[in-house]
């Protein structure tokens, strides 16, 4: 019996390789004679690199970027196991997790770090790179990205400008006479779950600014400030992306990746699993176990688990996913080709208690669910 396990990660207590471990021996507890094939999943935010790492057998590099508030730090991105992709997350380098709360301001923060990376992953001589967008702190329409790459953003007096959102509106002209020229011979492919325009009421700036610090006064600065950033790429390099699903992704990197890099923007779950071959892995399986932390309506609008059912349902493959929490709207993902969920919580207990016995939990859960499916098939 061959029974793929495909979890994201829980966020706080396990990776997305530690869930698949859980649930692997949860599994073997329930039926020892299994063939488990275990692919730890992303959907284009944290842990990105490291399923892809695990699933193509792949290795780790480490490189010095920019970081958020033009700090140096290491970052860490991936290469597969053939070397002729390399995979990041803006995060790394860019992430929100990088600027301490008190700091926070995206008029200032830089995503160069990012460009960093890129530069990085080019210098390894891949014919490919996927990169994750999520987690940002930043709001600068992918500005600093374009300087590490070789685009010179300058004013009217031909200064480059400096790092951050709220210099934009100094922004006169872009040169890209020194753009990095290894650009045009690799696939640069975007992990981008969110479809918000560069700008407006769903854009960038008013959706995602506050969380990174932004007041009302930034949000409305900001965004003036992308839709002049939009307004010069459309007349010096011939790009319209303003209004682009996903432009507004990590404070408008999606459009800055599209206009200066070349990149194309797709659903995160959907590239991840493309680029690990899940639909192939679970042609000829039994059963797919799928996980991760919660739940809820917006998990079937591009989440990991939604992805990993609707590439299982196309070969009738059942899929049970086990989460931490269940809330209202998690049974849309029935009309998704999921056949069941499961909570890990057997007994009355706090997140915290949660979070720290989540391996325990996840394996358990998975045990039962698995004795369930074999029930049903009167294998039991």
């Amino acid at each position: 019996m061959k029974i793929v396990i495909a979890p994201d990660k829980f966020k706080g207590s396990l990776s997305a390789v530690e869930a698949a471990q859980a649930i692997a021996r949860g599994v073997l507890h329930a039926c020892p004679q299994a063939s488990l094939d275990e692919i730890p999943m992303a959907d284009g935010g944290e842990g990105t690199v490291d399923a892809l790492v695990t699933a193509t057998r792949g290795t780790f590099r480490t490189v010095a970027v920019t970081g958020p508030l033009g700090q140096t730090l290491d970052a860490r991105f991936g290469l597969s196991g053939d070397g002729r992709s390399a995979f990041l997350e803006m995060a790394a380098a860019s992430g929100l997790v990088l600027v301490p709360e008190s700091q926070r301001d995206p008029t200032l923060t830089t995503t160069r770090g990012t460009g960093d990376l890129i530069l990085a992953a080019l210098d390894q001589g891949v014919d490919r790179i996927v990169l994750g967008i999520g987690g940002s702190a930043t709001n600068d329409g992918g500005a600093g990205m374009a300087q590490a790459i070789g685009f010179r953003l300058l004013d009217v007096d031909g200064r480059d400008l400096p790092p951050g959102g709220g210099a934009l509106v100094r922004l006169d002209q872009i040169d890209s006479t020194n753009r990095d020229p290894r650009l045009d011979h690799v696939e640069l492919a975007v992990a981008c779950d969110v479809t918000n325009p560069l700008c407006g009421p769903q854009g960038a700036s008013a959706v995602y600014g506050p969380q990174k610090g932004a007041n009302s006064s930034m949000v409305e600065q900001l965004d003036r400030n992308l839709a002049w950033l939009a307004e010069v790429i459309a007349r010096d390099l011939g790009r319209s992306v303003a209004d682009q699903p996903g432009a507004g992704a990590a404070g408008g990197l999606g459009a800055g990746l599209v206009a200066f890099a070349g990149g194309t923007l797709q659903p995160g779950v959907d590239l991840i699993s493309r680029t690990i071959g899940l639909a192939d892995r679970l042609k000829d399986a039994d059963l797919c176990l799928t996980a991760e932390g919660s739940l809820d309506e917006q998990t079937a609008h591009g989440k990991t688990i939604a992805g990993v059912a609707r590439s299982a349902a196309e070969y009738g493959c059942p899929v049970l996913a086990l989460a931490g929490s269940i809330q209202p709207g998690a049974e849309a993902l029935l009309d998704q080709g999921l056949s069941a969920y499961f909570s890990l919580c057997d007994r009355p207990m706090s997140l915290e208690d949660a979070i720290a016995h989540a391996a325990s939990l996840l394996e358990r859960a998975s045990e039962q669910a698995v004795r369930a499916f074999l029930a049903g098939r009167g294998r039991a």
